[in-house]
């Protein structure tokens, strides 16, 4: 029997005997647990089937550095250079006279404007936005007013035309106020344009590196954008533009004008340039919209398609720019003999060469009169 006076002798070794049954029964608790686990984690299965996947867009990426800078290069140039020239021999013979004369002016400058904002659309797809976001919105703006503007216009120059050809009568009775009443509808026009920019205006920022006035490919609001955008600035003039110009070839057509079809075949050059710039596009465009409006591109495929062909289409589109003056101001007789007179006037061309030139056109002008109908529509 232990007496009290062993107590302290037999605590320490009670102490010590507790303290190794309890290590050795952890580590059997866990010697029998390790397996469990492992067992329990082994049955589990992973379904990555629900895990997004980033999609690649690499290749996307390396095409549109030299296929954007490139085109949009060029537009930018012969841009320049054409409304230039337009706005100069404009304001060098005044030659604002008719309504025409007035839209044309005006077209000029609302291209001038578009081709000034595509070296910054350019750095915007290719690189980081590198500039404030100040002049990342007014950007977005002038491009947008500028854009709804020329189409605008365009829907005016047919209105014009068809009035001036088919409504030949009552243009002429009219014609004393005509060039007031295009200044002001001038003026309403880049108004409007103006106030359907506001989007781009309030909303525009930069987003990953980005100027864009959404803040994803699935960004709600660009389907309201968008949409409007089909509306007013192509099924619009599309509308318009039909409706006068296939007049204006009924009309042509009971006439028996020296310049008839020649008048015909500018109608058909003019309508052709809008549907080739304009209706890839906005097809691509109306095929965004649709699938933004379903919650954005779950495929990654059809993802990189949409980007391929809207850049591509655009750069078509964007083409107008250049190709407006063209088919609308030097394609005339008239505006072609001034034209030439500048440059001869400026030191560009010789006096031989623009005798030469300029022989033809008396030759023309003498063989049929020269009213606001051949004008408008004379090569």
């Amino acid at each position: 029997m232990t007496s009290v006076s062993d107590v302290p002798t037999l605590l320490p070794a009670l102490l010590i005997t507790f303290l190794g049954l309890k290590c050795c029964s952890s580590q059997d608790a866990l010697n029998s647990t390790v397996p469990l686990t492992s067992t329990y984690f082994d049955n589990i299965s992973v379904d990555y089937d629900d895990i997004p996947v980033l999609c690649e867009k690499a290749f996307n990426r390396q095409f549109r550095l030299w296929f954007v800078p490139t085109f949009y290069s060029v537009i930018c140039l012969l841009g320049l250079a054409g409304n230039l020239l337009v706005i100069l021999t404009f304001f060098y013979f005044r030659r604002l006279k008719t309504m025409t004369d007035v839209y044309l002016l005006n077209l000029s400058f609302a291209d001038l404007l578009f081709a000034l904002s595509l070296p910054f659309w350019a750095a915007n797809s290719t690189v980081n936005w590198p500039i404030s976001l100040g002049v990342c919105k007014a950007m977005n703006t002038l491009y947008k007013v500028s854009f709804y503007s020329s189409m605008l216009l365009l829907c005016f120059i047919s209105v014009d035309r068809y009035f001036a050809i088919s409504k030949a009568v009552s243009a002429h009775r009219h014609r004393s106020r005509a060039v007031f009443v295009s200044k002001v509808s001038s003026a309403a026009i880049w108004a409007t344009a103006l106030v359907f920019s506001i989007p781009e205006m309030m909303f525009a920022s930069v987003n990953n590196n980005t100027c864009t006035p959404f803040n994803s490919n699935a960004d709600p609001r660009r389907v309201s954008v968008q949409t409007s955008q089909m509306v007013l600035a192509f099924a619009l003039p599309l509308l318009v533009m039909s409706f006068c110009y296939s007049s204006i070839i009924q009309t042509l057509c009971q006439a028996r004008s020296f310049e008839r079809n020649k008048a015909i075949k500018v109608i058909l050059a003019v309508v052709a340039v809008f549907l080739f710039s304009q209706v890839p596009y906005n097809l691509v465009l109306f095929w965004n919209t649709m699938v933004t409006a379903r919650g954005g591109a779950k495929d990654c495929g059809l993802d990189n398609s949409l980007l391929f062909a809207t850049d591509v289409t655009q750069c078509l589109a964007f083409l107008r720019c250049c190709l407006n003056p063209f088919v609308y101001a030097f394609i005339g007789v008239k505006f072609r003999h001034d034209l030439l007179k500048l440059l001869k006037d400026f030191g560009c061309m010789s006096q031989e060469r623009f005798f030469r030139y300029t022989f033809g056109y008396k030759r023309r002008s003498s063989a049929a009169t020269d009213t606001e109908t051949t004008t408008t529509f004379s090569p």
